[in-house]
């Protein structure tokens, strides 16, 4: 109280109980981000794993990885995983910049997905590098300590599905 702001240093000066309600305009922002976030950590690792596989000659296959099916197969589930992800971040960050009302449930929602899409596409890459993408000396094992942490940031999973389920009941 009687503390003088200068106008050009106040961001968002409001009293403590204007505060209580949620800002669902903020939410929706910072889902898109942290959903972003933990996608470019899954894509990075998926560069990553694409020189893996065509650099990595095993002796028994005399070959490079690349050119297994099940590695290909594999490579393509993570590119369908990615692409989904694209489309989500794109088009609800579309959609903020041009002021469309998105509830927190929906930007939850997205944040949910698209973390979790981004977790299953470095475990895919770990199945495909075994202990080569576990070893600290190559980056995919860190790309997949900290892809993990999407699941935990906030919003969390189990807190966007319980919020999903009650606005879907009516409670």
């Amino acid at each position: 109280e009687d503390v003088v702001i200068p106008r050009d240093a106040e961001i968002d000066v409001r009293k403590p109980a204007d505060w209580r309600a949620p800002d669902i305009a903020q939410a929706a922002v910072h889902a898109v981000f942290v959903a972003a976030i933990y996608d470019g950590v899954a894509r990075a690792a998926r560069d990553w794993l694409i020189t893996f596989l065509k650099q990595r000659v095993p002796a028994s296959l005399g070959a490079p990885l690349a050119t297994l099916p099940r590695a290909q197969e594999i490579l393509g589930a993570i590119e369908a995983r990615l692409a989904v992800n694209a489309r989500l971040i794109d088009t609800f960050a579309r959609d903020v910049d041009e002021g469309v009302e998105l509830s927190a449930g929906e930007s939850n929602a997205v944040k949910l997905t698209v973390t979790n899409n981004a977790v299953a596409a470095v475990e895919d890459a770990l199945s495909l590098t075994g202990n080569h993408g576990l070893s600290r000396t190559n980056p995919l094992e860190r790309h997949y300590r900290d892809v993990l942490c999407g699941r935990v940031h906030t919003p969390q999973d189990d807190s966007t599905r319980v919020g999903l389920g009650r606005a879907a009941l009516g409670l």
